[in-house]
């Protein structure tokens, strides 16, 4: 029980090192031609695996303390101030300093809540009598998500590539990874699943979460900023959270799994 904890310990210093680094670094996005995927979310959501779901909200505090202050004090694009309760009193009011202390914390935190209960949920349903029909639903839910995310990607970036081809090669890609994770179900080796959708889990916790909450609280000042109509903002959202939303769950999905397997093997993950 000790050595647990003292790993524990070591691991959630290791991560809130990592988180900082990362947040004042460009080692915090990966470059994909026509977006930068953030991946600061990701320490968070391993430190939820493998610390528990209270150090992993303290991770997702330090994440969210780190976008909070770096917003205020570079403050690198319009919108800054949705992450900056100093800069939101100036831009919103005193109402925006609550509102952006809400965004930059809230979704941040739970983050380092919702992969934990997502990992463990899923891990139970795959050890029970019917996991092999559940291991096939959820492998349909992750193909069908992963084949979104390259139409929404190439859809984009590839000028040349009409919609139907980019929706046509998404769906290729989707039915080659549920026929190569099927046959992994076969080899009973489903470690890969429970990862995978905590990956998905806490990155898209971060991003319907922040901007959800910045069309509820920030819309006509968020639209104000960009310099679009009010009305417009909606659209906005839904395509960040369609394209980079699904393109950073997938990549967190792909770290998470590879890290979370090696740090499996020196802490395993207990499933009560």
């Amino acid at each position: 029980m000790r050595n647990s904890k003292t790993n524990e310990l070591v691991l959630t210093g290791l991560f809130t090192a990592i988180i900082v680094i990362m947040a004042f670094t460009p080692l915090g996005y990966i470059p994909l031609v026509v977006i930068n995927a953030t991946i600061i979310h990701i320490p968070v959501i391993l430190g939820s695996l493998f610390c528990g779901p209270k150090k992993g909200a303290f991770l997702g505090f330090v994440f969210g303390f780190t976008s909070c202050l770096k917003s205020t004090i570079a403050g690198t694009s319009l919108s800054s101030f949705v992450f900056s309760p100093v800069l939101a009193a100036s831009f919103a009011g005193t109402s925006g300093i609550f509102k952006s202390i809400f965004i930059a914390f809230v979704p941040r935190i739970l983050v380092g809540v919702v992969p934990y209960f997502v990992y463990i949920g899923i891990k139970k349903v795959l050890l029970s009598e019917k996991k092999n029909l559940w291991g096939t639903i959820l492998n349909v839910v992750m193909s069908v998500f992963l084949a979104f995310g390259v139409y929404a990607f190439l859809n984009k970036m590839a000028g040349s590539l009409t919609s139907a081809a980019c929706m046509g090669i998404g769906i290729a890609v989707g039915i080659v990874v549920f026929a190569v994770v099927e046959a992994v179900f076969v080899r009973k080796n489903a470690q890969v699943i429970p990862f995978v959708y905590a990956g998905v889990a806490g990155a898209m916790t971060n991003t319907i979460l922040v901007m959800g909450s910045i069309f509820v609280l920030y819309k006509d000042a968020y639209a104000k900023a960009i310099g679009t109509a009010g009305d417009a903002v909606l659209g906005i959202i839904g395509g960040v959270i369609s394209f980079n939303g699904v393109i950073e769950a997938i990549v967190a999905a792909i770290i998470v799994y590879l890290v979370g397997l090696v740090l499996n093997t020196i802490k395993p993950i207990a499933v009560k």
